[in-house]
């Protein structure tokens, strides 16, 4: 399974591009694996502040609903319009064009809690 080496993960399958103050994030492709086929994403909107470990989604698969985490502390500065009519870019390429929102971090120091590619490998396996 692939889990590019530049991102940072969550224990909770997201993944997290980080961009200086910005960063893009989106489940991992393990998670959409776990999920199964994705028919339905809901994101909050743009503009609202969240801190880490609040909800800011929902997937719906085929055979099951999640929510969504923030892994940080963000306000959101964009969702990926393009998974409304195309919930299924998440299944195709969930670390490109199935990323979910883009934020600006708003305690950088939060980022120390994510993990790399080689520990996320790590606890999948198990």
């Amino acid at each position: 399974m692939n889990f590019p080496e530049k991102l940072k993960y969550t224990r909770e399958h997201e993944w997290l591009r980080i961009e200086g103050k910005e960063a893009v994030i989106g489940i991992t492709a393990y998670a959409q694996k776990e999920l199964g086929d994705i028919v339905y994403v809901e994101l909050d909107v743009e503009g609202e502040e969240l801190s880490a470990g609040d909800r800011f989604g929902t997937i719906e698969a085929v055979k099951t609903s999640t929510d969504l985490f923030m892994p940080v502390s963000a306000t959101i500065l964009e969702i990926n319009t393009a998974l409304e009519s195309s919930p299924e870019l998440i299944n195709k390429d969930p670390y490109g064009d199935g990323w979910m929102v883009k934020v600006e971090l708003t305690d950088l120091a939060e980022l120390d809690s994510l993990i790399s590619a080689k520990v996320y490998e790590e606890i999948v396996k198990e």
